[in-house]
């Protein structure tokens, strides 16, 4: 007997199905990076209605359209200051940032390094994947040395942003790397941010075989997934200034820093209170007077 029971994809109820399918590359780590994304909400047991995610341009500022959440896709570079204003308007909601390495750091990178150093309670999760893939494969600021991109024939040689080096020294209450292998691992970090005050930031390695690796003769998808198991080494203990990524050297992982300060919210709310407390004694010694 032939079964007409309609197949439903497991992750239907977390993705705008009718813009499926996606246009992202075979092999790219995107689609991974977006279940553990989701898959951490649930772990974080927080509410998706409360739950908003922007994104910036790029192959990951697709993000934003593809989950079943609110989203807001911005324009190149202002996806952190579009977030903090979400945030402060609407302090009940989860805000997620979700872009790539050039929206971030190259056009965004002002806006990052601020609201790390004023502890913005958002989470932003930076997919690196070494190069501007969307829009022609050039050089970006994370460009390994000696790589080739379409703007660097001859091999980059611009020394890359090592990014959970500049989130950790610009102030973030959080900072993590994994690459697109490890998921679980993923999976929980993005359960901890969800459930952790400040800034969070992850930094999450992710391949691109189409653009990056054709031109570094990296091979496919699966060969850099294969490439990250054997460079990868998972050490939290390790100092994130001290840990920039290369061509060739290992790739180390884990949370780098786990901390608890203030917020930015709560230092304005604490500075109002002061404010005030300051405004009732002057107006008392004044009756006094």
């Amino acid at each position: 007997m032939q079964n007409n029971k309609k197949k439903h994809h497991p992750m239907e109820k977390f993705l705008r199905m009718d813009r499926m399918p996606h246009i992202w590359c075979p092999s790219c780590g995107l689609g991974s990076i977006v279940t553990a994304f989701m898959k951490g909400l649930g772990k974080a047991e927080i509410d998706i209605n409360k739950v908003a995610v922007v994104s910036g341009i790029g192959c990951t500022g697709r993000v934003a359209g593809y989950v079943r959440l609110d989203s807001y896709h911005t324009t190149h570079g202002r996806a952190i200051p579009f977030a903090t204003g979400l945030k402060l308007a609407n302090r009940d909601l989860t805000v997620a940032v979700i872009s790539g390495d050039g929206d971030l750091f190259a056009i965004g990178g002002n806006h990052l390094i601020h609201a790390a150093r004023r502890n913005v309670d958002i989470n932003v999760i930076c997919v690196n994947n070494f190069i501007y893939g969307m829009t022609g494969g050039q050089n970006a600021p994370t460009t390994p040395l000696g790589a080739y991109s379409s703007t660097a024939p001859y091999g980059n040689y611009e020394e890359p942003f090592n990014l959970v080096g500049v989130a950790a020294a610009a102030g973030a209450s959080y900072v993590a790397r994994w690459t697109a292998l490890h998921l679980r691992r993923l999976t929980d970090s993005i359960d901890e941010m969800a459930k952790k005050k400040g800034f969070c930031f992850l930094e999450v390695v992710s391949p691109c075989a189409t653009v990056f690796a054709r031109k570094n003769k990296g091979g496919t998808g699966l060969d850099l997934l294969k490439e990250y198991k054997d460079r990868s080494v998972i050490d939290h203990s390790a100092d994130p200034q001290a840990i920039p990524l290369g061509m060739t050297n290992e790739i180390v992982c884990g949370v780098f820093v786990n901390k608890d300060k203030p917020t930015f919210w709560e230092n304005v709310e604490n500075g109002t209170s002061r404010r005030v407390k300051k405004e009732k004694l002057y107006l008392k010694d004044i009756k006094i007077l």
